[in-house]
């Protein structure tokens, strides 16, 4: 901490810091040798269960341990339980593996044992004879509110928004496509920088348009209403001009093409440093020349002039522009 002074340790409480991590070290190989051991024998006890949660709070990376957890749930309490005690069991699994994201959000091994826990929740209590499916259904709808905490705590983490996308297509109720468009507006509108909300904003509109839930004429030119306001907003931010391009597609609609080329110029008269909006035109000029006129000669220089003003601006990718000029 800055102003705050300095006080040297004395060799005697630098030793006993040594010691006790020593110690733990010790503690810590103990219980590993301890638990590798019982694995190897297939101890599926509740004793090996409940040692496997100790090493997993020390080293949450030790993916061979989940691996083993879940064998000890699968061999040795499953069968001896009831679904309803099954289904307490994965709901404690749940929260313990929630505890162990708070400090470890990006850890992959902890977010893989959550879904193994969400497929195996019982169906549900009978009802009329019939197995119901309450259990999952609250499971799946908690585990969907567990990741929007998570993406308002950190609206970029991609492994939250990958989770997000498994949990959608696995619950059991399917949610209506559009409320999930809905969210991503929110996302998106909170911060233009956000790309992973982009990215899924982009799986959303395939989907409605694969289905024919949405016009692909209609819908789009609205899009880019949006994507233009996030472009003016902050023309240097790489998101919106991914986005933008998967919009444009291949560029086969060019009147579409033409006009949003159009606009981007008028970016750059506001903005004449901005590189995006050069790399754009070019990419967007490239395409008119590749689908449209071949032949134009104007078009080709517009392109040539935009890649040398990249040269000297983006020198660290000047040889990828003399090998795209080279190209044309």
């Amino acid at each position: 901490m800055h102003n705050v002074k300095r006080v040297p340790h004395s060799q005697e409480a630098i030793q006993a810091r040594k010691e006790r991590e020593r110690s733990r070290i010790v503690e810590y190989l103990v219980l590993t040798n301890n638990v590798l051991s019982r694995k190897k024998t297939h101890d599926w006890s509740r004793d090996a269960f409940d040692q496997t949660q100790q090493l997993l709070e020390l080293n949450p990376e030790f993916y061979t341990i989940w691996n083993y957890r879940r064998n000890i749930i699968l061999n040795g309490i499953f069968p001896q339980s009831t679904p309803e005690e099954n289904n307490d069991l994965l709901a404690n699994e749940l929260s313990m593996t929630m505890a162990a994201l708070r400090e470890h959000p990006k850890v992959y091994w902890i977010w893989n044992h959550r879904r193994w826990c969400l497929e195996n929740v019982p169906d549900g209590p009978v009802v009329d004879g019939t197995p119901s499916l309450q259990w999952r259904k609250a499971n799946w709808q908690r585990e969907l509110a567990v990741v929007e905490k998570m993406l308002d705590a950190d609206a970029r983490n991609f492994l939250a928004w990958n989770y997000r996308r498994y949990v959608l297509a696995s619950m059991p109720e399917q949610r209506p496509v559009m409320t999930e468009l809905a969210y991503t507006t929110r996302k998106i509108s909170a911060s233009f920088s956000n790309f992973s909300a982009w990215h899924q904003r982009s799986k959303v509109y395939s989907s409605l348009w694969n289905t024919g839930e949405l016009n692909p004429i209609g819908s789009r030119e609205e899009e880019f209403d949006l994507v233009h306001n996030a472009l003016f907003t902050d023309p240097d931010d790489q998101s919106a001009w991914i986005y933008h391009r998967w919009l444009i597609g291949s560029g086969e609609n060019e009147e579409q093409l033409r006009q949003e080329i159009a606009i981007i110029e008028e970016l750059l008269g506001e903005q004449p440093d901005s590189k995006w909006c050069m790399d754009s035109l070019v990419y967007y000029c490239r395409l008119l020349l590749k689908n449209h006129v071949p032949d134009s000669e104007d078009i080709k220089q517009k392109c040539h002039d935009l890649l040398q003003l990249l040269e000297r601006i983006d020198v660290p990718r000047k040889m990828r522009y003399q090998e795209i000029g080279q190209g044309m």
